[in-house]
């Protein structure tokens, strides 16, 4: 079943040239709009914000990126994407549904395997008549989840539905069922669902499937195992005079005190505010990067005061 081609570019309204700065700030923008946890339409901001994930965690990434861009421009007249090369002679072929990723990612950037073995092949190598009539236990899969970090802070079921599809005979089966997403799940972690991998053969059991947590992007977070970090711009004179700043983390806001003379760049650690660390009770750090903002423009008054600054100082950074 070929996949729909998925213009990424376009569902984050860049160009195609669009530098790294541009894709950030486009998903930034779009994300804080479509964002499910202050959408007024949570429905339709959620297929959104997945769609501009998805466009995200391809063009964010420079080797994704590039695969992307050399899929050929010929796509438009070639019915649709095949399975990746070395598919074709596998007997299954698998379509994952409520993970939070189309099946073109799937296909082509999930890293996972959709697909079983060949037919007539099992673990042993053996094929064709010697292993007819044998029971096979069917292969694991893998695939990604998209999980946001709500939902990895505090765990959730996910409903999941996979489609097998037999490329011999075209028979097509779907099943679904709940994924435990359990609090503190990190960035690539893989969640094992017993028996719903690859169907088992002659009686044989069913394989397992694993699916690859995938945090979804957040406009206002980034996440290293379960430690978080929120970047905050602060203006010059935050900076060297101090300040007490407002910042969100992923369970309420906390008053921050930014120490004078902080530098720009500087990582203020606040303990246990990041996501949390399995069935310990305990929580990874919370991590404010401080990020010094110049203004735009100036008024005439402030510029005065700038040159009166600059006439009083006697720091010389070049010294």
């Amino acid at each position: 079943m070929p996949a729909e081609f998925k213009d990424y570019y376009a569902t984050l309204g860049v160009a195609r040239d669009a530098s790294a700065d541009e894709i950030k700030k486009a998903f930034r923008k779009l994300a804080r709009l479509y964002h499910p946890d202050t959408a007024k339409d949570k429905k339709t901001a959620e297929a959104k914000f997945k769609e501009i994930n998805e466009a995200n965690e391809v063009l964010s990434d420079p080797d994704k990126r590039k695969k992307y861009d050399t899929l050929g421009a010929g796509w438009q007249d070639a019915g649709g994407y095949q399975p990746p090369p070395g598919a074709g002679g596998h007997e299954q072929e698998f379509h994952f549904g409520g993970t939070g990723f189309s099946d073109f990612f799937e296909q082509y950037f999930s890293g996972g395997s959709r697909y079983g073995f060949p037919q007539g092949f099992d673990e042993g190598g053996t094929t064709g008549s010697a292993q007819r009539g044998r029971a096979r236990r069917g292969h694991d899969i893998e695939g990604d989840i998209l999980v946001t970090l709500d939902e990895a802070m505090h765990g959730t079921q996910r409903p999941i539905s996979l489609q097998t599809a037999n490329r011999q005979t075209g028979a097509v089966q779907t099943h679904s069922f709940e994924v435990r997403i359990p609090p503190g799940a990190t960035d690539g972690r893989r969640i094992r669902v017993p028996g719903q991998g690859e169907p088992g053969h002659n009686g044989g059991g069913a394989g397992d499937l694993y699916l690859r947590v995938r945090h979804a992007a957040h406009p206002d977070f980034t996440t290293q195992e379960t430690e978080v970090t929120h970047e905050l711009d602060i203006a010059p004179w935050e900076a060297v005079l101090g300040a007490e700043v407002i910042v969100p983390t992923l369970d309420g806001s906390i008053k921050l005190r930014i120490p004078a003379g902080s530098e720009n760049g500087q990582n203020m650690r606040v303990r246990g505010r990041g996501l949390p660390k399995g069935k310990t009770g305990e929580r990874g750090d919370f991590f404010v990067k401080l990020q010094i903002v110049m203004p735009d423009k100036i008024s005439d008054a402030e510029r005065a005061l700038w040159e009166q600054l600059r006439s009083a100082s006697t720091f010389t950074p070049r010294a």
